[in-house]
């Protein structure tokens, strides 16, 4: 697992390591340095130059040593500085002394018409870094225009200058790049859209500053995400549960899904399909009467339980959820009187492992008084909704809400009292205190039936007893997987939400061969 660090942890960290640890300020900027040097050789032939594009603080002292260290292995650069030099910090102070007396050119009184760039092979944007907190405007907007518009391929000091290191927005405009090298960690707006686009493939370096999970001085008091991380295909082996090898359909749990409606089979089915895929021993289908051949049909495998009156289906209900290792309400429910009364039965009489989707959802933003029973659960429940839903549950617009992904997640969360999986391109899951990242996936996932598939999966894993939190990691983590797996034969175009749930078993396959996942005893 990969931690990820806001802007202001990774400024407490480094003083940190320079207060504390005793490590000097000048050391930690030429690792840097290093670093971006290392990855400039990657991109430019022998015989081009380099353009470092700096502004006045330690960001643009890394660029100034870069500068300074591609001169030693004989390539040419030149400096083009923006601001102020009076208000040079004084790490930046001394790196551009050291690039004078070494006679490297420095431009100084930009104008949007310059030649600066003209024949460079590379264009090094050491403006900002992770440090910008203001909306960009005036000559470094002029700057950063001018820098997007050069053919030259462009490299980002840290982070894309414009971007929020905290949220991946956009302050006003941005440095497009190509590549970004950044220190210690990745940060969130390397992660998070747009800034994910603008900082193009990102390269993380280490250059000496101890990183922990537990907080430095200082740290604890910092809104911040410190217990934040994000996960790749290595990691899935570690995040699934084990498969005892004398286990059967029972031990393996057993998943109700309280789904569909009248001419909405379709959620129901992708859901139970996905479950079956991500191990789970059982699954039964609670869902209307007219619903009944669609599913029998589609997942031969799953037990039907149909319903046609309310009267009826509260013994049924009961019954089912006696039954059943964990719960699911939502997909394809509708927002009826029935489906209303079918959520307030599953909230006021089932305690144990829950997750609600979709229309359960829609319910609960419409019905405060539903809403109080999710927040009121001993343990907490698992709410999937994307932006939209996510808004009618918080009263937020979701340009609001994706202005600050992570705070909008976690802080719902912490209030609540439940676990939230807020989906998005990049889908975010907290239970209020620990945040978790997704980067699997991609575009062709945004199709109808989607959620219901991660459902299914989230589902699937619970009952195999894995904790709320633990499960929803790696339920987003391996749905994401499924779908870039879909790619290998689909086009993001034509691939279906049916496509994810297939490929399913191929990601579990893979994880497989990499350990084992089966205990022996």
């Amino acid at each position: 697992m990969e931690q990820i660090l806001t802007g202001e942890e990774m400024r407490r960290y480094e003083t940190h390591a320079i207060k504390e640890l005793g490590i000097p300020d000048l050391v930690l900027m030429e690792r840097a340095a290093l670093a971006v040097a290392d990855e400039i050789e990657k991109h430019i032939s022998p015989c081009g130059f380099v353009l470092f594009v700096c502004g006045i603080g330690n960001n643009a002292g890394d660029g100034f040593a870069a500068a300074r260290i591609l001169l030693e292995r004989g390539i040419a650069s030149k400096i083009l500085q923006v601001g102020n030099p009076l208000k040079m910090s004084d790490a930046c102070r001394i790196q551009r002394q050291i690039c004078e007396n070494l006679h490297i050119p420095i431009l100084e009184n930009f104008h949007p018409e310059t030649d600066a760039a003209q024949d460079c092979s590379l264009i090094v944007d050491a403006l900002f870094g992770i440090g910008l907190s203001r909306k960009i405007e005036g000559t470094y907007a002029e700057v950063i225009s001018w820098m997007n518009r050069q053919p030259a391929k462009k490299l980002a000091v840290d982070l894309p200058s414009g971007i929020s290191a905290d949220t991946g927005q956009i302050l006003g405009t941005a440095v497009n790049a190509d590549s970004t090298v950044t220190f210690a960690a990745r940060k969130p707006g390397h992660i998070l859209f747009p800034g994910s686009s603008c900082a193009g493939t990102v390269v993380c370096r280490p250059i000496g500053i101890p990183l922990s999970r537990h907080p430095v001085t200082g740290l604890k008091d910092v809104k911040a995400t410190e217990n934040a991380f994000t996960c790749t295909s290595d990691d899935l082996p570690g995040l699934l549960p084990p498969r005892k090898a004398h286990g059967n359909k029972g031990t393996c749990g057993k998943v109700l899904l309280i789904a569909g409606s009248e001419g909405m089979s379709g959620a129901a089915c992708l859901a139970a399909r996905a479950a079956y895929r991500s191990g789970c021993g059982l699954v039964r289908v609670f869902t209307p009467e007219c619903n009944r051949i669609p599913v029998q049909i589609s997942i031969p495998e799953a037990i039907v339980t149909t319903y046609n009156e309310t009267l009826q289906a509260e013994e049924k209900l009961k019954d089912a959820l006696s039954w059943a290792d964990v719960c699911g309400i939502g997909p394809g429910l509708g927002t009826s009187q029935t489906a209303r009364w079918l959520l307030q039965y599953v909230l006021r009489n089932y305690s144990g492992p829950l997750v609600l989707d979709a229309d359960a959802l829609n319910l609960l933003a419409a019905d405060p008084e539903l809403f109080v029973l999710v927040c009121q659960r001993k343990d907490p429940a698992i709410l999937t909704p994307h932006l939209v839903e996510m808004a009618r549950l918080t009263g937020k617009s979701v340009r609001t809400i994706s202005e600050d992904l992570i705070d909008s997640c976690r802080s719902f969360a912490s209030q609540h009292h439940l676990i939230c999986v807020q989906k998005d391109a990049r889908t975010v899951v907290s239970d209020g205190s620990h945040v978790f990242l997704n980067t699997t996936g991609n575009s062709g996932m945004a199709t109808g039936g989607s959620g219901d598939v991660l459902t299914g999966i989230l589902l699937g894993l619970l009952a195999q007893r894995p904790t709320p939190f633990e499960s929803a990691v790696a339920a987003v983590t391996l749905h994401g997987l499924a779908g870039d797996a879909a790619t290998s034969s689909r086009s993001s175009y034509s691939m279906i939400a049916g496509d994810i749930a297939e490929q399913v078993g191929t990601v579990l396959l893979d994880a497989e061969n990499q350990t084992n996942l089966f205990l022996l005893s």
